[in-house]
Order: C-alpha cells, then sequence, then structure tokens
C-alpha cells in the first residue's frame, strides 16, 4: 500500500510540474534572452497577438536566433511597442485603448486610409 501511494504522489507531483513547464522535457525554462520591452514571464501571449495582428509568422521579425537583433522588423516592432505604450499611458483609466491591430488590421503595414466608399451608395 505504501508503494502504490508513493507512486501516485510521485506521479501527482510529475504531472504538475509537466503542467507548469508547458509540457517540454528538461525542467525550468531559462528566461529569454535580449528581452528588452515585454516580461519576461509572460511575453508569449503577446508574440501570438503580434503575429495576428499583423498576419505574419514569427520568422517575420526573427532570426532562427531568437535573440538576435539582425532584422530591421524587430528593431521596429520594439520602437512600436513603446509607442502603444505611451499612447495608452495617456489615458486616465489605466486600460489598454491601443494594439497593433488598432492600425494594422491583420496587415503588415499600418492602414492609413479608410476603405473606399462603397458605389452602391
Amino acid at each position: 500500500m505504501r508503494i502504490l501511494l508513493s507512486l501516485l504522489l510521485a506521479a501527482t507531483a510529475s504531472m504538475s510540474l509537466y503542467a507548469q513547464d508547458g509540457g517540454k522535457k528538461g525542467g525550468a525554462k531559462a528566461p529569454p534572452k535580449n528581452l528588452q520591452i515585454l516580461p519576461a514571464d509572460n511575453y508569449m501571449p503577446a508574440m501570438r497577438s503580434f503575429t495576428a495582428a499583423l498576419g505574419v509568422q514569427c520568422d517575420f521579425c526573427h532570426v532562427a536566433d531568437r535573440s538576435s537583433d539582425e532584422k530591421d522588423e524587430k528593431k521596429m516592432a520594439r520602437n512600436m511597442l513603446k509607442m502603444v505604450a505611451d499612447i495608452n499611458s495617456k489615458f486616465p483609466d489605466g486600460k489598454q485603448h491601443v494594439t497593433c491591430f488598432t492600425c494594422h488590421r491583420g496587415a503588415q503595414m499600418p492602414l492609413t486610409a479608410p476603405p473606399a466608399a462603397d458605389a452602391k451608395q
């Protein structure tokens, strides 16, 4: 009975560690290198929102070494993050009103003109 209880306890502990690690082997994950703007403990949701807001994949801004600043798109993304944070800081309620999607709407280049009027009107 003790052996069964010990195995059950070990299995529960290993499953909880597996869940906390996102299902990756190798124990605790090292913090990302060269992360300058986003929080190290929760940057992936922001990265996913960038891909949706700009309609791109990770390699649009990143090379194989994700910490590299080789691509100008990554440098521009940092500037844009600073701009969005500055705009949002001016709202008195402290909420996020502006995101990448506000201007990009799923396009790599921000949309600066309204869509053409429908000819049926």
